[in-house]
């Protein structure tokens, strides 16, 4: 229960990955955080590429980076529709500057490009965003995860465990092992 006291914003939108939802909310679950769908609408069901339901809990109108111990940006084409909203960009900058976790698989960091959070540092995605990861000025690597200090990055699905256990060692300030 490495994660009591712990609350997590995982951000939902229409055509996301389900497994980069699903997994990170189980696993902060398990450790005893609480993990909160943010997104443009409360109450709005948001569907996964193959159609899997999210209910949206807050919206990014009702949440503050005080609140929040860190933010999770799946992947799928969520973010494509998530970077639309100043407030979730705003949101998750805010996140940043407090140094707090802020965690993006696969498309997600698409968000991180817009947010701006990623000039010098070094990130990974899926590799079909790795040109716009660049081109927001980070230094590209080709991991399973990657840590520069509160961000923590991976490329797919296959990549959660390490996702997971990265994001986990960055919110309880432990040494991150990958």
């Amino acid at each position: 229960m490495e994660l009591t006291g712990k609350k997590i914003a995982l951000l939902v939108d229409t055509l996301y990955q389900e497994m980069e939802v699903w997994y990170p909310l189980f696993r902060f679950q398990e450790a005893g955080a609480e993990v909160v769908l943010v997104g443009a609408e409360a109450g709005k069901t948001y569907t996964s590429k193959l159609g899997y339901p999210a209910v949206c809990q807050r919206s990014y109108d009702a949440v503050s980076a005080s609140e929040f111990d860190g933010v999770v940006v799946p992947g799928g084409y969520a973010p494509d529709h998530i970077r639309r909203y100043p407030k979730a960009i705003q949101f998750v900058r805010e996140i940043n500057t407090e140094g707090k976790l802020v965690a993006s698989i696969c498309h997600g960091p698409w968000v991180l490009c817009s947010a701006g959070v990623l000039k010098g540092r070094r990130a990974t995605c899926f590799f079909a965003i790795k040109d716009d990861v660049l081109n927001a000025g980070a230094q590209y690597e080709d991991a399973e995860v990657v840590v520069d200090g509160n961000l923590v990055t991976s490329r797919k699905p296959e990549d959660l465990p390490a996702f997971c256990r990265a994001s986990i060692a960055v919110l309880t300030s432990t040494p991150v092992v990958v």
